[in-house]
């Protein structure tokens, strides 16, 4: 491609009600609708279960805005994996993109499509649990779906966040307002001895966590899409502030509705818990929670393919990935290939997959690499602290937030040491493995060049530039 021909970039089409939507309506996904039971019956009582939810939120807040700094710093899309590779070198870099491509990111999108199918599918089995592979038959026809919609226009994919942000932020109110007229009725009785029972454990706590933040994933998604934001040094931490703020105050009184509505014996046996708060409540309109929760999750759905086609597409940018994952359609500008290939992973993961194990090495994962990205933000405001940062934080903040992320890594192994995790462990540490002949002696390029040509030419992809 010479010269004169233009070069494509993704356009700034993100403003900062759309930047409020993507965190708020990815945050709000499956996880307030179906992790409230496992955190109480991991962590044992009521009250505690409140504290977990409290200090999730105040986490995420603390450790959104060391990324706030980091996303004014380096001012490109990507999130962490940008961030790992500007502070702690290319090995890492792929190590967490090798570990996010093929594991993490489809494992949350699996995650949230399972849920949405439980939720879609709940009504019509509400005597029995739904057959599973019903439920995965739905889960794989949602991911598809809006696989499509983010390939066609970045600006309709934008409009559908905005309209299922809305969408469950209604029913989360309906939730809190059916629990308050309740507790103005006088019911309070699950709220009594209300830490009895409480399991203090170093596992117990650490999973509980893992369950409460996945609720919360979803406040880094900004931070991916850092190139398409307008104003970016103004209204990324402006959002994250607005975001954060009001998914965790939604999180508290939805839980203490929760708890006013069911004892803590039914909360922790039901299977979609919106749908037995709704049937208590709302009695013979009880399925209206089945849809509000199906809505909301298909919502958070589509901003984690917004934000996850993304990642993949600056890895390949910086020569991690193969070359036609870094293009975008020559008409409608979307990283459409790295949204396909995306969805192929989802759907992989989404057959042996179920929804518990998936949290827990998820989140395990995923806070190994935060964990990796503070320390970055704490070796650039040691070592250079004269580069421009229109947003700062004092440094205490990426501290205190490092120390949480590996004591979340540390605590499922240290109490109760599972196999699994060795396993995921094996598989991070395995992209080094393939860095080194692939990507660093770039064996096989011969092969790769010809299929590149051949997707090139079928998606109509062309490659794309750092839009600046």
């Amino acid at each position: 491609m010479d010269d004169k021909t233009q070069k494509l970039s993704l356009k700034r089409e993100v403003g900062l009600v759309g930047a409020v939507s993507l965190i708020g309506g990815t945050m709000i996904g499956s996880g307030i609708f179906m992790s409230p039971q496992t955190v109480l019956h991991t962590i044992g009582s009521p009250g505690a279960s409140l504290v977990v939810w409290a200090c999730c939120g105040l986490l995420v807040i603390m450790a959104s805005f060391c990324y706030a700094e980091l996303g004014t710093v380096i001012r490109e899309s990507g999130g962490e994996y940008i961030y790992i590779l500007r502070t702690s070198g290319p090995v890492v870099a792929f190590m967490l993109i090798f570990s996010s491509v093929l594991f993490v990111r489809p494992a949350g999108v699996a995650g949230i499509a399972l849920s949405f199918a439980q939720y879609v599918v709940a009504p019509f089995y509400s005597d029995c649990p739904p057959p599973v592979l019903l439920v995965k038959c739905v889960a794989a026809a949602a991911i598809i779906t809006l696989s499509t919609v983010n390939c066609l226009n970045v600006r309709f994919s934008m409009s559908v966040q905005v309209f299922f942000m809305v969408a469950k932020v209604l029913a989360l109110a309906v939730i809190i307002i059916g629990g308050v007229v309740m507790l103005i009725r006088g019911h309070t009785e699950n709220f009594e001895d209300s830490f009895e029972n409480t399991n203090v454990g170093i596992n117990p706590i650490g999973i509980a966590f893992y369950q409460g933040l996945w609720s919360y994933d979803g406040w880094n998604n900004l931070n991916y899409v850092t190139e398409e934001l307008k104003r970016p040094e103004v209204n990324l931490p402006r959002a994250v502030v607005i975001a954060i703020s009001l998914v965790t105050g939604l999180y508290l009184l939805v839980n203490v509705s929760y708890l006013t509505v069911m004892t803590p014996k039914e909360l922790m046996s039901s299977s979609a818990v919106a749908v037995t708060w709704g049937n208590k409540v709302l009695g013979s309109w009880g399925w209206i929670m089945s849809v509000a929760a199906a809505l909301s999750a298909f919502g958070s759905l589509n901003g984690t393919f917004f934000s996850g086609g993304r990642v993949c597409f600056v890895a390949a940018r910086e020569g991690h990935m193969p070359d036609i994952l870094a293009m975008a359609h020559i008409h409608r500008l979307t990283p459409s290939p790295a949204l396909i290939f995306t969805t192929i992973i989802s759907l992989v993961v989404l057959i042996p997959g179920d929804f518990q194990s998936i949290v827990n090495f998820f989140s395990f994962t995923a806070w190994f690499f935060y964990a990796i990205t503070l320390s970055g933000l704490i070796y650039l405001k040691i070592k250079k602290p004269e580069l421009p940062r229109p947003y700062r934080v004092p440094i205490i903040l990426p501290i205190l937030v490092l120390i949480a992320a590996i004591f979340l890594v540390l605590a499922p192994i240290i109490d109760k040491p599972q196999i699994e995790y060795l396993y995921v462990t094996l598989f991070i540490f395995s992209g080094v493995i393939i860095y080194i002949p692939f990507i660093h002696y770039k064996l096989c390029p011969g092969l790769l060049t010809k299929l590149t040509v051949f997707l090139q030419l079928f998606l109509e992809v062309a490659p794309a530039e750092k839009n600046l």
